[in-house]
């Protein structure tokens, strides 16, 4: 599954800055931009759940203690 579509990886290719100019077709950015996601997307989601517990934290401990158990 993509989180993104393919018109939306190839504006967002179209629109980046880069330093030669590259041909690759549809599909080649596609797998590309998934693989990029699927690195990142671990280290974003234990940001995310990390950023969630201390809000948790800042208004009860037990509640934030909790939610850090559930998540591990």
């Amino acid at each position: 599954m993509s989180h993104l579509t393919p018109q939306e990886i190839s504006t967002i290719f179209i629109n980046t800055p880069l330093e030669e100019n590259y041909n690759f077709l549809q599909e080649d950015l596609v797998k590309l931009a998934n693989a990029f996601i699927s690195a990142a997307e671990k280290k974003i989601t234990t940001k995310e759940r990390k950023a969630c517990i201390d809000v948790a934290r800042a208004v009860n401990t037990l509640v934030a203690d909790k939610i850090a158990e559930v998540r591990r």
